[in-house]
């Protein structure tokens, strides 16, 4: 009997290969779970249904004639280990579609009129027997009896598992490979000690800085709290004083003191994403580090949708870059293609950098989701930013000790005080007004809420003539991003002019240092990270500016209402006549708690449905919102859903920029190759452009936006030299 067609050397693979295979891979990606077991059942029966007499014709005439087998086979094996698995047994339902809901499992009929199929499969793989012969719910983890929500969580992580290794393996038949090839566990003791001969050589060879000594106070302590137990540790730190290398040590420390199987750095911006995986490859080695930030999703269904299953992420590094928006929709998601990578998440170090930007219409699931991990799944997680949120405050952390490895946070802020604000809001200005006045300083950043608002302000600088003018966005692709800061880097080094307009993805620890920033009105969180790049190296014989506006033409993202309303109640110039600036830890913590309380973030609609769907085991409902009436029926409340961005968007590759890109034969060998996909999907990534799916329903941005393979598109329409993809004519805001 067969699982799959013949390969590229003629073979075909046999069903029992198939299934004690991917039970072998399960079965190692669940231990580090403590569900081993569950894993190696789970993947001994997922394709059990392949045993009936109909599947196995259909499989004969699709080898034939290179289409779909038209037979369904997911119910068999779900239906039989539903006993012995429990909800588990959702996994194999699951494991081509998606994860459903615990009712679809319950209506599943029995095995009756498959006993044939079943007798089929069972003398294909005898030790499955036994498998049938254990007590009910035996395979179930005992710690995930304690609540449904500990069971939800394990559940997504043994589907992962379970996806994981079948597509491994059935990769591996079709590649004409012997076995499927999984990256060894990594030696976290070697990174460990490669990470610390590095970075001194790193410390030697740079410029010193007045706060060198600050930082490598940090950093000792860090490694300090290191040698601790897996839990939940916060960096509560002001920006510049080296959270990049002090997070990275303190998990790599942690991991190797620990056993751990790999570190996984998640941060809000693809920017520091970028900056980020680039020092980390530099001290650990490019083959340890991964940079993960594609949102390329593999069609579900077609000829390609096979060969293209390859090409789905799975975090088989020891060091993984990504960001927050790609973990928490994956770790919430139901879809094997977002999903097959969470099983790593199990026994990691999880690094949460600049923690404060995590939305609150989700925070609930994201904060429960964080403690269960840690609890019950041996994840170790570092909350690090220089505004650390006052997440104790919330319910859903009542209880949970969660250590601090900064000692006296407050004192540390006091000392490193580098910045003067100055609140330009009474009479508002103008942008140009403020374009104007930002220009007469020979070096300064501009940091605006919306791509829109940056463009414009360039274009003034264009028009008027200022010299070494530039533009940051996520309009930009990549690796025109980091060319860009490249140059701008360099000026500031030598004392040339340079004057950079910015959206706010430039706050969240990109390394740059003017001695002026001024930044459009935002909440709280995000004014104290733009003045993060202001005299951060503390060398100007002055304090660095920040001047916050609040021009009355400047754009904001409709989610900023609440947070700015509080922000101009707790910091700026009061009415009792004194000025509170945001680097005021007591006032940040005021501004949270009332955020929190104003926000409804616990007891907020959503928040509510999320958790409340998860602990009914309803992942459909999790990812895509429940069922509501609609007009032709019942249709799904996607605004219930758990979403990271409410704007969902769709990756573009710009292939043409001054002369083709590599991208642009990476998408021509992506096409003709398939199989390839993961490896050259990393090689497209610095190629990427992330644009609003609604910007796709524009008909003149629409026409520039070629379909290419899954959601991935290719950009040919024109690109600008200096701001990328231009979006102007569609009056988006977003925060990018």
């Amino acid at each position: 009997m067969w699982a799959h067609s013949a390969n590229m050397n003629g073979q075909w693979h046999a069903l029992s290969d198939h299934a004690r295979a991917t039970a072998l891979l399960a079965e190692r990606f669940a231990s580090a779970f403590g569900a081993g077991e569950l894993g190696h059942a789970l993947g001994l029966f997922h394709d059990a249904g392949k045993g009936r007499g109909c599947w196995q014709e259909g499989l004969l005439k699709a080898g034939e004639h290179k289409g779909p087998v038209g037979t369904p086979h997911k119910d068999l094996g779900a239906n039989l280990l539903r006993a012995a698995a429990g909800p588990a047994a959702m996994a194999i339902l699951g494991h081509h579609g998606g994860l459903t809901e615990l009712d679809e499992l319950r209506d599943l009929s029995g095995a009756r009129g498959d006993d044939e199929a079943v007798q089929a499969f069972l003398g294909e793989v005898e030790e499955a027997a036994r498998v049938l012969e254990l007590p009910p719910g035996s395979l179930l983890p005992g710690n995930w009896r304690r609540s449904n929500l500990v069971a939800e969580l394990g559940i997504r992580l043994a589907f992962s598992a379970l996806v994981d290794a079948d597509h491994l393996d059935t990769a591996a038949h079709f590649d004409g490979l012997p076995e499927a090839h999984v990256r060894p566990d990594a030696d976290m003791a070697d990174l460990r000690d490669r990470f610390e001969l590095e970075r001194k050589t790193m410390l030697a060879g740079r410029e010193s800085s007045p706060i060198d000594a600050l930082r490598e106070g940090v950093y000792q302590r860090a490694i300090e709290h290191a040698a601790g137990g897996t839990g939940i540790y916060r960096m509560p730190a002001p920006t510049g004083v080296g959270k990049t290398l002090s997070a990275a040590g303190f998990a790599l420390h942690h991991g190797a003191e620990h056993g751990k199987n790999r570190v996984i750095v998640a941060v809000p911006f693809i920017t520091v994403t970028e900056q980020n995986a680039q020092v980390y490859r530099s001290m650990l080695g490019p083959d340890a580090v991964l940079e993960h930030h594609s949102g390329v999703r593999p069609p579900e269904k077609g000829e390609h949708e096979r060969r293209l299953r390859s090409a789905v992420e799975n975090w088989d590094s020891p060091f993984v870059v990504t960001t927050t928006v790609q973990l928490f929709d994956s770790l919430f998601s139901r879809k094997p293609a977002q999903m097959r990578k969470l099983h790593r998440l199990a026994n990691s170090v999880v690094v949460l950098d600049e923690v404060q930007a995590l939305p609150l219409r989700v925070l609930t699931p994201i904060l429960d989701a964080l403690r269960t991990l840690s609890e019950e799944f041996g994840t170790t997680v570092l909350l690090t930013s220089a505004t650390q949120p006052s997440f104790h405050a919330l319910d859903i952390w009542n209880g949970l000790e969660v250590q601090d490895v900064v000692d006296e946070p407050r004192a540390l802020f006091q000392r490193l005080r580098r910045v003067r604000y100055r609140w330009w809001l009474e009479p508002k200005p103008e942008l140009a007004e403020v374009a104007a006045k930002a220009a007469e300083h020979e070096q300064v950043l501009v940091v605006v809420n919306t791509t829109a608002d940056a463009r414009g302000i360039y274009r003034q600088w264009r028009d008027d003539g200022v010299r070494n003018a530039f533009h940051l966005s996520t309009r930009m692709y990549p690796e025109h991003r980091r060319t860009v800061l490249k140059k701008v880097r360099g000026l500031l080094a030598v004392g040339e002019p340079v004057r950079l307009v910015s959206t706010q993805l430039i706050e969240a620890g990109v390394d740059v240092d003017f001695p002026v920033v001024y930044r459009a009105f935002a909440p709280a969180e995000a004014l104290q990270q733009a003045a993060g790049r202001a005299n951060r190296e503390g060398k100007g014989a002055t304090k660095g500016l920040v001047v916050v506006f609040d021009a009355e033409d400047m754009t904001s993202p409709a989610g900023y209402g609440i947070g700015v309303k509080v922000t101009s109640e707790v910091f700026g110039p009061q009415s009792d006549s004194r000025t509170v600036d945001p680097d005021d830890l007591d006032a940040l913590d005021a501004y949270y708690r009332t955020l929190y309380s104003r926000g409804n973030t616990e007891n907020g609609r959503r928040a509510r449905e999320i958790q409340s769907n998860r602990a009914k085991l309803d992942y459909t409902a999790v990812a895509e919102g429940p069922l509501r009436a609609g007009g032709a029926g019942q249709v799904r409340d996607g605004s219930l859903a758990f979403r990271m961005l409410d704007d969902d968007t769709v990756p573009v590759v710009v292939t043409d920029h001054e002369g083709p890109t590599p991208a642009a034969q990476l998408l021509r060998r992506f096409q003709q190759a398939p199989e390839e996909g993961r490896w050259l999907l990393r090689e497209l990534q610095p190629y990427v452009v992330a644009l609003p799916r609604r910007l796709l329903d524009v008909p003149a941005i629409r026409a520039f936006c070629s379909p290419r393979m899954g959601d991935l598109h290719e950009w040919i329409g024109p690109y600008h030299e200096a701001y990328g993809i231009d979006t102007s004519h569609s009056q988006e805001q977003e925060v990018w």
